[in-house]
Formats: structure tokens, C-alpha cells, sequence
């Protein structure tokens, strides 16, 4: 090869383009004895497919219809407890990371709201998060059912109206009610209390656990009711009939620990649900989930709104509120690195039957 002035320029261009080669070499022999995988330590619910895409683009994430309205990805802001001394400051970073990156958010119980607004501006978020997201208030079962009781079932449109939502979502957590010193008992099963609603006000609802998830006839009961979504809230992320019974005496901790340990996993559930789903045909009403409960990573979400076979996104309660409460800058960043998460394994990671 003919030694020319443009040769040398082009070598010398690629070697001076690289002005970090010598530190990193010598990164890589001091760290290549702690970056070994063991054999046992490789994720096996995906496929690595290395040659099949460019490295994405930020910002290539597909936006998709979820609840009626557009999202930019399929992640869900988890309904977290309210009526705390930080729930102005959560509620709020919140609702502004949903409008900065384009996801849904349930509030956590708005039960405070029922009967006085002493503290709405706790909640009210619709004018950060914007109109074209979705936003759901939120109340437990037992307050609903005490609503119907009392004729009062009118205050849950209020509910909705004063804080300009799309809708309630309704948790049902008996095994948290009967584990908590002051909670309620339910006089009727949720699923007529759930149906009462739907008939009797036309909202809409999404029905959720709380952190044990649901088995599969509850499931099929939920997916023939005309409901705008089903939340799993599974078993693995915090459970709060564990949280309420660690509030308890000491006698009951002992007594009903492992009831505090029975549930059902996010992964089961999305088996259940697409078993369900072929069980039911036309029958089944509700078409839309949203996948929460355990969900630690996107790796996580990835896999599993791939998994099921509906309209889905994946919800994090505890993993968003760690980083909601102080400045928005750090919840930013987590939302930020979990988008560029879910683009990379879009890009390069293929689900395992």
C-alpha cells in the first residue's frame, strides 16, 4: 500500500479520536476479576440478540393508546398512601415526571377528600400531569361500601370532579383490613360492591390489591365486568397486610404471619390472565392491565408486558416514591435511566417462550 499525506492523516485522526484508550485498557485489566458472571447469575427469561438492531435512539419508544389516552411508555406512576406530610411534595414531583415522560398516575387513597378539602392541594395534580394523561383518584373498598350504606355513593363523582380525574380505581385489601388494629370489615363481597358502582354511577374504574395480587376466579370475575383496567398490585413488592400486622401486638404477629405471606406473583397472574383471556372469548369486557407488584427493574416490566397477552403497562409504587421526595432533579434521573432501560432491551433483547 502506497504511503500517502491522507493515509497518515487518517491514521493519526483515529488514533487521536480516542484520547481515553489508555485509561479505559488499563480500567479493564484492574476490573476484569470483579466483572466475571457466573454461569448462574445470566437472566434466563431473554434471548441477547446482539446483531439485529442499532443502538436506539433516545426518545424511539413508541407512544400507544392506554386508558383513552396517548402514552409515551408503558410506565405507570402506582397508587401510593396519601394523606401524609410528604404527600404534597410526592404527589407532586409525580404528576410533573408523568408530564415530562409522558405516563399515567393513580393517586394513593383519597379518602380524606370525601368530606372536606382541607387537603386537596395535596392531590391536585391534574394541572401539572396535563389533560391529555391519565389520572385516577383512588379509594379502598371499605370506604366505597360505606358510601352505598349511607346514600352517599354521589361523592365519589365528586371525588372525581374536584380533582378533575378519568376515573377511581377501587383497592380491595381484606387481608390488610382484617391484619390492620383499626381496620374495617367488609358486609359484602368487593365484586357486588364493584358492580354496584358500574351500575349505579357509570364511572370509571380500575379495581387493584393492594401487594398480594388476586387468584384466578377473582381475576375472571374482574375481567366480565366492564372495567377500564385491572391492577395486579401481586405479591413481591411491599405487602401491607405484613406492613399492618407488624403495627399489631405481639400475639397476632405470631398467630397470622405466614396469611401475611399467601399471594400470587405478577408472573403467575400474567399466566392466569392470558388463560383467562382464552377461557372467556367475547366475554371477557376488560381488555387492559396494568402489571404492578414486585416490578423492581425495567428488565423486570419489559419482560412481563411482553408476556401478557393484552393492552398493558407495568406500575411501580415503592421504586417511584424513593426518589419522589426531595428534590425533582433525583426522581427525574430514575424516570430518565428507566426509559433508556426499556430501549435498550426493546433493541436488543427478544422474550423466551
Amino acid at each position: 500500500m502506497e504511503i500517502t499525506m491522507d493515509n497518515l492523516e487518517q491514521k493519526t485522526a483515529l488514533r487521536d479520536n480516542d484520547p481515553t484508550a489508555s485509561s479505559r485498557k488499563r480500567d479493564h485489566i484492574e476490573l476484569a476479576f470483579q466483572s466475571q458472571v457466573g454461569v448462574g447469575e445470566i437472566d434466563p427469561r431473554f434471548y441477547y440478540e446482539p446483531l439485529l438492531s442499532p443502538h436506539p435512539i433516545k426518545g424511539n419508544l413508541q407512544p400507544f393508546s392506554f386508558l383513552g389516552k396517548n402514552v409515551s411508555v408503558p410506565m405507570w406512576v402506582s397508587s401510593m398512601t396519601g394523606g401524609t406530610q410528604w404527600a404534597h411534595t410526592i404527589n407532586h414531583n409525580l404528576a410533573r415526571a408523568c408530564n415530562d415522560f409522558g405516563m399515567g398516575m393513580g393517586l394513593g387513597s383519597c379518602r380524606t377528600l370525601l368530606f372536606s378539602d382541607e387537603s386537596l392541594q395535596d392531590f391536585n395534580v391534574r394541572h401539572i400531569i396535563g389533560d391529555s394523561l391519565p389520572l385516577y383518584a383512588n379509594l379502598g373498598v371499605a370506604q366505597v361500601e360505606q358510601l352505598i350504606d349511607s346514600n352517599e355513593i354521589f361523592r365519589l363523582k365528586q371525588l372525581i370532579e374536584k380533582l378533575q380525574a378519568d376515573g377511581l380505581i377501587i383497592h380491595v385489601n381484606p387481608l390488610q383490613e382484617w391484619m390492620q388494629p383499626e381496620g374495617d370489615r367488609f358486609k359484602k363481597a368487593p365484586i357486588e360492591t364493584i358492580k354496584t358502582v358500574l351500575d349505579k354511577t357509570g364511572i370509571q374504574l380500575i379495581v387493584k390489591e393492594v401487594g398480594q395480587g388476586m387468584g384466578f376466579d377473582s381475576l375472571k370475575a374482574l375481567f366480565q365486568l366492564p372495567l377500564q383496567a385491572v391492577d395486579f398490585a401481586a405479591s413481591g413488592g411491599t405487602n401491607f397486610a405484613k406492613l399492618e400486622l407488624l403495627r399489631s401486638n405481639e400475639i397476632k404477629q405470631k398467630l397470622f404471619t405466614q396469611l401475611a405471606h399467601v399471594g400470587h406473583t405478577a408472573e403467575e397472574m400474567v399466566g392466569m390472565t392470558n388463560q383467562i383471556k382464552e377461557e372467556l372469548g367475547d366475554k371477557m369486557k376488560c381488555r387492559q392491565v396494568i402489571i404492578s407488584g414486585g416490578i423492581n427493574t425495567f428488565l423486570d416490566g419489559y419482560y412481563l408486558i411482553n408476556k401478557l397477552n393484552l393492552p398493558c403497562v407495568y406500575g411501580q409504587a415503592s421504586s417511584f416514591l424513593k426518589h419522589a421526595r426531595g428534590n425533582y432533579e433525583e426522581l427525574h434521573d430514575y424516570v430518565e435511566s428507566q426509559m433508556q432501560g426499556l430501549e435498550i432491551a426493546t433493541a436488543f433483547l427478544k422474550i423466551k417462550g
